[in-house]
């Protein structure tokens, strides 16, 4: 494991905000005036714990502004409810999209924070009756209130994939259709899609293919990368966390990865920039 300070709590990620947006992405805060490449995504974008994440690298090797909009956590919802955010994106020469998982984004079983979206703010009165035996007031955080559910009953559980599925589907085509300029899906994992559908820890949890079948024709192009053994298994090395974070710091993709996102994206941009 490595581990840098830079301070006694890791990274300064510069949190900044653009326009009239209510969501802090990391900074510093880039000018939108020239022409740039808006990054959407949830963690992996935003790179925690990771001094350059991939965004970054890709703006060195194409020679153009990228725009980091990466939210810690967050889901589709942050992107399809923000007016300003649809506005960069007819600013962009390109924007690329990151595939997060469908549990941190509202449905008709729950509802989740606008902007923290993996805070869990309440169950929907269907969801209730579902789980009479489950007390949702204890519940902070999307996570945890899926794992407690799927642990209660695995085929009560099945009907809350579905729906968090099948709202993906109808949420991720609304943010491509309101998209005016090129788009660029991107499913960045140490898993392929198809392996990904009943595991709550993966990330993204719950896509399978037969997902991204149904919005990738909306998008100009896609790109997958499914990180090497090698990136995997370097683990934590380059990354920077306090002691305290560690845990957290095992469960993300590290620096090896996001060379790799950025080496897989690069092609494609400068084709399409």
């Amino acid at each position: 494991m490595s581990y840098e300070a830079l301070s006694p709590g890791g990274l300064d990620y510069l949190p900044c905000r653009y326009g009239n947006s209510k969501v802090l992405f990391r900074g510093p805060r880039r000018s939108l005036d020239k022409n740039f490449v808006a990054f959407f995504g949830g963690t992996t974008t935003y790179g925690k714990f990771i001094r350059a994440p991939f965004p970054d690298l890709v703006e060195s090797q194409l020679g153009t502004t990228c725009v980091n909009f990466g939210s810690m956590n967050g889901g589709v919802d942050v992107y399809a409810t923000d007016p300003y955010l649809r506005e960069v994106t007819g600013m962009a020469a390109a924007t690329v999209i990151q595939i997060t998982s469908p549990r941190n984004m509202s449905n008709r079983f729950y509802r989740v924070h606008p902007r923290r979206n993996d805070r869990f703010v309440e169950a929907s009165p269907l969801l209730r009756a579902i789980y009479r035996d489950v007390d949702f007031t204890e519940f902070n955080f999307t996570n945890h209130m899926l794992k407690r559910l799927q642990l209660v009953s695995q085929e009560r559980f099945e009907p809350v994939v579905e729906e968090l599925q099948t709202a993906w589907i109808a949420r991720m085509r609304l943010v491509l259709s309101q998209i005016s300029g090129k788009t660029i899906l991107l499913w960045a994992s140490d898993r392929a899609p198809d392996e990904t559908s009943n595991d709550i820890d993966a990330d993204p949890a719950f896509i399978t293919r037969a997902m991204l079948d149904k919005v990738i024709p909306m998008a100009t192009k896609y790109v997958e990368v499914v990180a090497s053994a090698e990136a995997v298994e370097a683990g934590t090395e380059g990354m920077i966390f306090a002691d305290t974070e560690a845990p957290a710091a095992e469960q993300m993709l590290g620096p090896h990865v996001h060379h790799e996102i950025s080496r897989a994206l690069v092609p494609t941009l400068n084709a399409m920039c």
